[in-house]
């Protein structure tokens, strides 16, 4: 990565960071991805959002209890993920295809010793 390409990486970083107080972002130079501060990354609290039922304030109330984020932090998360759709769509996306990718390695890892 060149320093010019760094810089510019660190000053978008540096904006989404003023405009969602409580967004970080980590991971090395050519692989970044938005996290909250003392918790999850974004894409992670989206993906958990769109597995629950009910309308938004009754996901986060869920997601809310069962993993004691702050209802208050799950909405920081939320508020940048909409600002930043393509972004989280492809990092779900590419963990889903990970988990799919892994369960046919260890279904066919399963079929050979049957």
């Amino acid at each position: 990565m060149t320093a010019t390409a760094l810089l510019d990486q660190l000053i978008i970083e540096g904006i989404d960071q003023l405009d969602h107080p409580g967004i970080v972002f980590r991971g090395p130079a050519h692989d970044r991805r938005a996290a909250l501060t003392a918790g999850p990354d974004v894409w992670e609290i989206v993906a958990r959002l769109q597995e629950l039922e009910g309308g938004e304030e009754q996901r986060i109330s869920l997601l809310a209890a069962e993993s004691d984020l702050h209802p208050r932090l799950i909405r920081i998360a939320l508020d940048y993920a909409a600002e930043h759709p393509d972004e989280i769509r492809e990092r779900i996306d590419r963990n889903r295809g990970a988990i799919e990718r892994s369960q046919r390695t260890a279904q066919q890892r399963e079929a050979l010793l049957a």
